[in-house]
C-alpha cells in the first residue's frame, strides 16, 4: 500500500456457529473503517441447547458463498478490488475453522493477493480498538461464550496475558443458566431479557474469587450454584437477574483492579457478552475510559477479522505463505504471560 492508496481487506470468521464475512478499508495514514459486515447465525443448534461441531462445519460450507456475495454487495465492490484476505486460524472448533481458513487461502491464491491468518481474540480486540483509533497501551477484556481473558495491549503488537478464567467462560455460564431455566438459546440475550423482570438480590450468589490478589475468573461454581437454586424453586427471572448481577460484578471488579494495578486508563471490552447492557452500564461507572465495539461487532463476525488484518498490514507484519498450514491452535500473536 502506498501513502496515497487505500486497501480493502476481506475478513472471514467461521470459528464457531456464525459465518462471518466483512470488509475493512485501510486508509492512507493508518485509519480504518468497516465497509461491510455480514453474518449468518446458525439456528440448527437451538434444539440441542448448544453448538454441535459437525453441524456447524456443514452450515459454514453451505452458507459462506452467499455471505461472501452479500458482503461484496454491501461494500459496493467486486472481488477483484480486494488487496488482502484475512481469516481466523484459531482458536475455535477445528472443523469450522478450516472452512473459513481454506476458503480465505484459496481466494487469496486465486487473486494473487496477501493472506493473513488472524487470531480470533485479536479480532475481538480490534473490533473496538480500530474503530476508536486507540493507540496502545490499553487493557482489553475479551468476554464471550468461549473466552474470558484480560490482555495488556502494548506498543508494537505485543500482548501480555494478565488474567483468564480458570474453568468456564462467562458466556458459557450465561448459556447454561438460560438452558436450565428454559429461557432459550442463545443464552446471553435470553438471560439479559429475563433479568429485566427479576430481582437481582433474590438468589444470594457469591462473587467468584472475591478478595483475590490476581486477575483470574471462575464461573464453574456459579453455574453449580445456579443449578441448585433452580432445583430449589427459584423463579427463572429472579435466577437470571441474580446470576447476571454477580457475573457482571466479577468481570468489572477484576478488570478494574487490573487496570489500576497496571496504570491503564483505557479498557476495551469486547466479545459477545460485551453486548450485555448491565455489563456496559457497570463499566461506564468505573471512571475508566471504556471502549466497546460498534454495532454488529460484539459477537463473532468477519469485519473484526478484516480489522485485525488491517492492523497486521499497518504494523508491517508478514503475510502468511499460502502453502503453509496456519495452526488451528496457534496462540495469540506475540502474547506473553504476565509475571504479575
Amino acid at each position: 500500500m502506498t501513502s496515497t492508496d487505500s486497501q480493502l481487506i476481506l475478513g472471514i470468521d467461521t470459528s464457531c456457529d456464525d459465518t462471518g464475512v466483512g470488509i475493512a478499508e485501510l486508509h492512507p495514514g493508518g485509519t480504518v473503517t468497516v465497509r461491510a459486515n455480514r453474518v449468518w447465525s446458525q439456528t440448527v443448534h437451538a434444539s440441542y441447547g448448544g453448538v454441535m461441531p459437525e453441524l456447524a462445519s456443514r452450515e459454514h460450507v453451505e452458507r459462506i458463498d452467499a455471505v461472501m456475495a452479500d458482503a461484496l454487495a454491501e461494500a459496493g465492490m467486486d472481488v477483484h478490488d480486494l488487496g488482502a484476505v484475512a481469516a481466523t486460524s484459531g482458536p475455535g472448533l477445528v472443523g469450522a475453522l478450516l472452512v473459513g481458513l481454506m476458503y480465505g487461502k484459496g481466494l487469496a491464491q486465486g487473486l494473487n493477493i496477501p493472506f493473513h491468518a488472524a487470531h480470533h481474540l485479536e479480532g475481538h480486540i480490534f473490533a473496538a480498538a480500530s474503530e476508536a483509533q486507540l493507540v496502545p497501551p490499553y487493557l482489553a477484556l475479551v468476554v464471550s461464550g468461549g473466552h474470558t481473558h484480560i490482555f495488556d495491549v502494548q506498543p508494537g503488537g505485543q500482548y501480555v496475558l494478565v488474567g483468564a478464567t480458570r474453568d468456564d467462560a462467562a458466556g458459557e455460564a450465561f448459556d447454561k443458566v438460560a438452558r436450565l431455566s428454559g429461557l432459550g438459546y442463545p443464552g446471553g440475550p435470553a438471560v439479559a431479557e429475563a433479568a429485566k423482570l427479576g430481582n437481582p438480590r433474590a438468589v444470594p450468589f457469591k462473587v467468584p474469587l472475591a478478595g483475590q490478589k490476581g486477575y483470574e475468573f471462575s464461573f464453574s461454581g456459579l453455574k453449580t450454584a445456579a443449578l441448585l437454586a433452580h432445583k430449589a424453586g427459584a423463579k427463572p427471572e429472579d435466577l437470571a437477574a441474580s446470576f447476571q448481577a454477580v457475573a457482571v460484578k466479577a468481570l468489572v471488579q477484576t478488570t478494574l483492579r487490573a487496570a489500576e494495578d497496571l496504570g491503564r486508563e483505557t479498557v476495551v471490552v469486547s466479545g459477545g457478552v460485551a453486548a450485555n447492557v448491565a455489563l456496559r452500564k457497570a463499566f461506564t461507572q468505573t471512571g475508566l475510559k471504556v471502549v466497546f465495539p460498534g454495532r454488529g461487532l460484539n459477537t463473532d463476525n468477519g469485519a473484526m477479522i478484516a480489522l485485525a488484518g488491517a492492523a497486521a498490514i499497518r504494523e508491517g507484519r508478514a503475510a502468511e505463505g499460502l502453502g503453509s498450514g496456519a495452526a488451528a491452535y496457534a496462540p495469540l500473536a506475540n502474547v506473553a504471560d504476565s509475571s504479575l
